[in-house]
């Protein structure tokens, strides 16, 4: 396909996500404009982000580190001005590599993580902002820490010497009403507000469920395949 081809269909799924995102805005009484969208490039090229970026996209995300590094470094970014978030879940083997090239992390989960963060981030001379995982059933495969343990989750992150408390980022559990679950997201993002003033991220929503998201105070969008198509093989 060519590249003005291939723009032609990410500038198409900009605009379709960008129309519901102003309807899901409009329906819950909120300002398009307070919510962040957030490209999820995951197993498409450096090339779809070099387009994305030329269409006006400022946030890309990735959740496989290698795939993330390769991508997010390459040359042909230089200059987009692209905002660079890992959505990935964290292993603290990786822990040095994310803070290389990641302006923010979504996934903090564990308090070994979180140590992990600040001491790569210290040593690197980086500042990223940290998300803590909150955890809204109880798959653990799909990462994310117990409701119970993210005061001292965010209380780690805001005292790090290296990192920037963001807020809290969730995942809706897969079969359940992602209503219920967004709201008891926003349940905790307030509560550690209390606290954290400045943690007001709240990322949350997907392709298939960002409306919901919007209801219930995401202020951040993970969108993929309602904007890049189905998912190449990887390969």
């Amino acid at each position: 396909m060519s590249d003005g081809a291939r723009r032609g269909e990410l500038a198409a799924g900009l605009d379709g996500v960008h129309a519901r995102i102003a309807t899901a805005c409009a329906e819950a009484g909120r300002d398009p404009g307070d919510i962040e969208l957030i490209v999820v490039t995951k197993f498409f090229p450096v090339t779809d982000v070099r387009l994305l970026a030329d269409l006006g996209v400022r946030d890309v995300g990735e959740n496989r580190d290698q795939e993330a590094r390769e991508k997010l470094t390459d040359p042909l970014l230089d200059g987009a001005g692209v905002t660079r978030h890992f959505i990935g879940q964290l292993q603290s083997n990786k822990v040095a590599s994310v803070v290389s090239y990641a302006d923010v992390v979504h996934t903090a989960d564990r308090a070994k993580v979180v140590a992990a963060l600040g001491r790569a981030a210290e040593q690197q001379g980086r500042t990223p902002r940290v998300l803590v995982q909150v955890s809204l059933d109880d798959a653990p495969d799909r990462g994310g820490a117990d409701v119970t343990d993210i005061p001292a989750l965010a209380d780690a992150i805001a005292g790090a010497g290296g990192l920037e408390l963001g807020g809290v980022m969730a995942v809706a559990p897969l079969g359940t009403d992602p209503d219920a679950a967004f709201a008891r997201l926003w349940e905790v993002a307030t509560r550690i507000q209390q606290d954290h003033p400045q943690a007001t991220w709240v990322s949350a929503g997907m392709s298939g469920d960002l409306e919901a998201a919007i209801r219930h105070g995401a202020t951040h969008l993970r969108v993929g395949s309602a904007i890049l198509g189905s998912r190449p093989t990887l390969r």
